[in-house]
């Protein structure tokens, strides 16, 4: 666990004269050097300043687990803030502090990630779908048989027990079509591109390559490894989408599950809405992935037309959650809380 406390206020002044009410909003965030968890955390900020009812933003960002969470929830409650905003490490392991919170009138909010508290929003991609989608196109693409390495995200955290579940439920229906190596990238760089390495210098034969989202990192070590494409499957990271458009004709085929980062901002709204009483949500709310991939005309069509180079590489290329966000592309970009 990091001792690191990373507490960073974005803007800070409420409204004068008592005019209109302002919000503190908090946002705990357990993985640091990912460019997916940044661009997250750029759609929170994006949307508290588009909202115009936030004063400030408060992010807890380090790399720890779930001890390290509840203790950063905690300094979240006792900084002042109205809505706080999770990228939860355990499905349950946070639902003592969540409900500290919410018996406070705080509005609790989980992105991309379950947690099993009541008391909780979540608003998430739909995890197991998004492992069952890749997996299954995956094993159409290699006619039902051979053997397939999958690189997971982080052990033990929700979205990747979900998405694990989701290709363990495709894959049933292969009986021929076999994992023969699994690892844990804990959704960074270097460590993928080690493991892609160890795998190449292993002989270990495969066909197929799903991914948990860390996927342009695998299509680079195939590169400088030189060797020969297999299928790859990954998310809609920009990098990959546009791997995807743009190595078609050098062998790469594969396929992007979304999964968009402003599920942050949309869990922003969907606080803001039950604090203000404007709106009334679902406690779950599950976004439904789609699979974008280059073996068809309109995948290919979508991908091209997706990847922007305007972008981090590691972003993703969805930059809003429709009807949630409000924010502009560029007010993502410029990743600017309320001033």
């Amino acid at each position: 666990m990091v001792a690191a406390f990373a507490l960073v206020a974005c803007g800070g002044t409420s409204s004068g004269g008592g005019t209109a009410t302002k919000y503190v909003v908090g946002v705990s965030n357990t993985l640091t050097g990912n460019g997916w968890r940044e661009e997250m955390i750029c759609s929170i900020k994006a949307q508290a300043k588009a909202s115009g009812v936030v004063s400030k933003v408060i992010v807890a960002n380090r790399t720890t687990d779930a001890a390290g969470q509840i203790a950063d929830i905690r300094n979240l409650i006792s900084s002042g803030a109205n809505v706080i905003v999770i990228n939860p490490s355990d499905r349950d392991a946070l639902n003592s502090v969540i409900k500290q919170a919410t018996d406070k009138g705080i509005v609790v909010v989980a992105v991309d990630q379950a947690v099993s508290e009541p008391s909780a929003y979540v608003i998430s991609n739909d995890q197991v779908a998004y492992g069952k989608l890749g997996a299954d196109w995956l094993a159409k693409k290699l006619g039902g048989k051979g053997s397939i390495i999958e690189m997971r995200g982080i052990n033990g955290v929700p979205a990747d027990t979900d998405r694990h579940q989701g290709l363990t439920a495709a894959l049933a229906n292969y009986p021929n079509l076999k994992v023969v190596k699994e690892t844990f990238t804990n959704w960074s760089l270097d460590p993928a591109a080690q493991q892609m390495k160890d795998i190449f210098s292993s002989g270990i034969k495969f066909d197929g390559v799903w991914t948990s989202g860390i996927d342009a990192t695998v299509v680079d070590q195939f590169q400088s490894s030189n060797k020969p494409f297999v299928p790859i499957v990954g998310a809609d990271n920009n990098k990959f989408v546009k791997q995807l458009a743009t190595l078609k004709d050098k062998g790469l085929s594969g396929a992007a599950v979304t999964n968009p980062p402003p599920v942050g901002g949309a869990g922003l709204a969907v606080g803001l809405a039950a604090l203000q009483k404007t709106h009334s949500y679902e406690h779950v709310i599950h976004l439904t992935p789609q699979v974008w991939d280059n073996t068809t005309a309109d995948g290919t069509t979508q991908l091209s037309k997706t990847f922007d180079d305007s972008l981090d590489p590691y972003y993703s290329v969805a930059f809003d959650v429709k009807p949630y966000t409000t924010y502009t592309k560029q007010d993502l970009i410029s990743c600017q809380g309320p001033s």
